[in-house]
């Protein structure tokens, strides 16, 4: 009986390391700055994409704002792009934050978790990186996403270098 279910275990194990991670649900979004709209389809198969749900009112948000800026500035030019999502907030005080903070970064408003939930937000901050296939292979909830994504981003990108 115990080596039948250790080999049911290790079939599983094996089962599960060689799917693919989640695709990420699509979504369309207007910026911040109201003119410029985003299809995320239009982006698979070109970059790497992390999305960042943050709000104005999130300290953990406001800590991480200039290491995410940081992140955004490194990785650019390599295929990464970062957007990030103010949810259940107001334009005001998003571009409150935005000049404060100094982002650099494409934001766009969130306010009814409309993408967030799909991507299964719980809070913020949160962050989830889409490969260039459209698969979600990172979710960080909380803290520790700008700390956490060069390791991340440095590994897809020596996996799925750039297309020319």
């Amino acid at each position: 009986m115990a080596g039948s279910l250790l080999t049911l275990v290790l079939l599983l194990a094996i089962a599960v390391h060689g799917e693919a991670a989640p695709a990420a649900p699509g979504f369309k979004v207007k910026l911040l700055d109201g003119k410029t709209s985003l299809d995320s389809h239009d982006l698979v198969g070109k970059t790497i994409l992390v999305l960042r749900f943050q709000a104005s009112y999130c300290k953990p948000c406001a800590k991480e704002a200039p290491g995410l800026g940081r992140v955004y500035d490194r990785y650019r030019a390599r295929g990464v792009e970062v957007l990030a999502f103010h949810v259940q907030d107001t334009a005001r005080d998003t571009r409150a934050f935005v000049r404060k903070y100094k982002v650099t970064y494409p934001v766009a408003l969130d306010t009814k978790l409309t993408i967030g939930n799909p991507f299964g937000f719980k809070g913020s901050p949160y962050t989830v990186v889409i490969d260039r296939k459209g698969e979600m292979v990172a979710q960080i909830h909380g803290e520790s996403a700008v700390t956490r994504l060069p390791r991340i981003l440095d590994e897809l990108l020596k996996n799925d270098p750039q297309p020319k």
